[in-house]
């Protein structure tokens, strides 16, 4: 018999009081539930009411984006690149998170969203600085409003909710949209971005790319949720599921999302279900963890050809649109070759730059020591010069 078993206990008195009001759910969980099945546009009767220029402007965007995974793996094949995270398959979800976006708002990407900062504007070759091993970062993330790629996993999400939080505070009218993929669900930066974006009510959209995988671990290994939209009611926010292969879907659910966020509404969670065609890496094998079967059954389901069938049936997918398309995808592909296949210029010194906006004491002695080795390097190599060309001298007849 257990303590709350014994008589008198209230575990058996009928007249057990209820909960304390601080149970009560605080918002009607119903509307924050995502959809039974991924949301889908192409395809569908719905897809009638899509507006041509948009349908077009996705289409440049993905052909122009699958080039672009294109030219930075085979950059890293020849050594140009260090390592190099491709979007290949998981397209629509990169152009539409760039594309949802106000001039205005600011986009927390991930190491695998290299695309979706190109789609926003950025230099390609900027995009890939940070994976040459050149620079911390590579541009100026307020020169397009785009925060620095981020390699350890989900940490720019609490970041994007405390910008979104403070522009509110200031009274700016901005949102922040964050990607992260599967894996990064599993941290605890995802909890607390999530957590603090509700209470706060903060203009934050959380972008998940399930593409299945968290490297090798698949996504059943993760979570048992039924979906990772479905972890959205726990923190009092709307959670949305999107087929992620379907652009102008993602592009609608995310404009939806970032609407409400600047209307006040608060923050949403979107899934958007998609697939890594390609390995995690340059430096994954991953057919040690998954079928070529499984990889083709999603190439069946490619975003350029979903949107490609949308834009034949309105006799939109002419010759000269396809050539024009592919011909501004591939100059480029050309420019960012030409321009990666040149040795960059580095100083060591730039180690100590854009770290702080006021060096620690610590960085301005390693700072001191390093250009304390430099010079004295330097110094070396000049006197080895003189001592050869006075031999060379010396040993004219």
């Amino acid at each position: 018999m257990t303590v709350l078993e014994q008589p008198g206990s209230s575990r058996n008195k009928s007249s057990l009081a209820g909960p304390p009001p601080a149970w009560q759910p605080r918002v009607d969980p119903a509307p924050l539930l995502p959809d039974a099945a991924p949301y889908r546009l192409l395809g569908t009767d719905a897809a009638g009411r899509l507006d041509s220029g948009l349908l077009t402007r996705l289409y440049v965007q993905l052909v122009r984006g699958r080039r672009y995974n294109a030219q930075a793996t085979a950059l890293t094949r020849q050594g140009r690149l260090a390592v190099y995270p491709s979007s290949t398959g998981q397209e629509a979800c990169e152009v539409a998170a760039a594309l949802a976006l106000e001039e205005r708002d600011w986009l927390f990407p991930s190491y695998r969203d290299t695309l979706a900062a190109v789609a926003r504007g950025l230099d390609p070759v900027q995009a890939l600085t940070l994976l040459r091993g050149d620079w911390h970062n590579g541009y100026d993330p307020h020169e397009h409003r785009i925060a620095p790629l981020c390699t350890p996993l989900a940490t720019q999400l609490p970041h994007a909710v405390g910008l979104a939080h403070a522009a509110r505070l200031k009274g700016d009218d901005v949102v922040a949209l964050a990607m992260v993929g599967d894996g990064g669900t599993s941290e605890g930066d995802f909890h607390e971005a999530l957590n603090f974006a509700a209470v706060w009510q903060a203009p934050v959209v959380f972008l998940v790319q399930n593409n299945g995988f968290a490297i090798s671990v698949p996504l059943a290994k993760q979570t048992a949720a039924p979906s990772l939209a479905h972890k959205a009611v726990g923190y009092g926010m709307p959670g949305r599921l999107v087929d992620g292969n379907d652009a102008p879907a993602v592009h609608e659910v995310l404009t939806e999302a970032v609407e409400r966020a600047r209307g006040g509404g608060g923050p949403t969670l979107v899934e958007a279900v998609t697939y890594r065609i390609e390995a995690h890496t340059n430096a994954d094998d991953a057919t040690r963890y998954r079928a070529d079967a499984e990889v083709e059954t999603w190439r069946a389901h490619d975003p350029i050809a979903l949107l490609e069938r949308e834009l034949e049936a309105r006799r939109l997918l002419t010759e000269e649109f396809v050539g024009a398309t592919r011909d501004g995808a591939e100059q480029m592909a050309a420019d960012l070759r030409e321009r990666m296949n040149a040795d960059p210029v580095l100083d060591p010194m730039d180690l100590f730059n854009h770290v702080f906006a006021e060096q620690t004491s610590q960085l301005r002695e390693q700072a001191e020591q390093l250009r304390a080795e430099l010079d004295a390097e330097a110094a070396g190599h000049t006197e080895d010069a003189a001592g050869t060309d006075g031999s060379a001298e010396e040993a004219r007849p």
